[in-house]
């Protein structure tokens, strides 16, 4: 099992609706947060959200993602 370090921007639709963009991986919690701090502050996007989730990618068995912390604007409901 490993934790894997995830940061996660979201963007507004023409509709008005969020969605997620492409997330990306990092070493630790302290560099996912930067970065997700990082995206949020883009001006492509409206927030960002940093998470972690213990699992192992071999066998596509992980555990339910643990926000870190979230920056800007995100949706209440997360589906990670």
């Amino acid at each position: 099992m490993a934790t894997y370090f995830v940061a996660l921007p979201f963007m507004i639709l023409d509709d008005g609706t969020q969605a997620a963009g492409e997330p990306k991986e990092f070493p630790s919690a302290h560099a996912v947060k930067s970065c997700a701090n990082t995206m949020a502050l883009d001006e492509r996007n409206c927030g960002a959200v940093a998470f972690s989730r213990n699992g192992d990618s071999e066998l596509g068995e992980f555990a339910d993602a643990v926000v870190l912390q979230r920056f800007g604007d995100t949706p209440d409901d997360l589906n990670l």
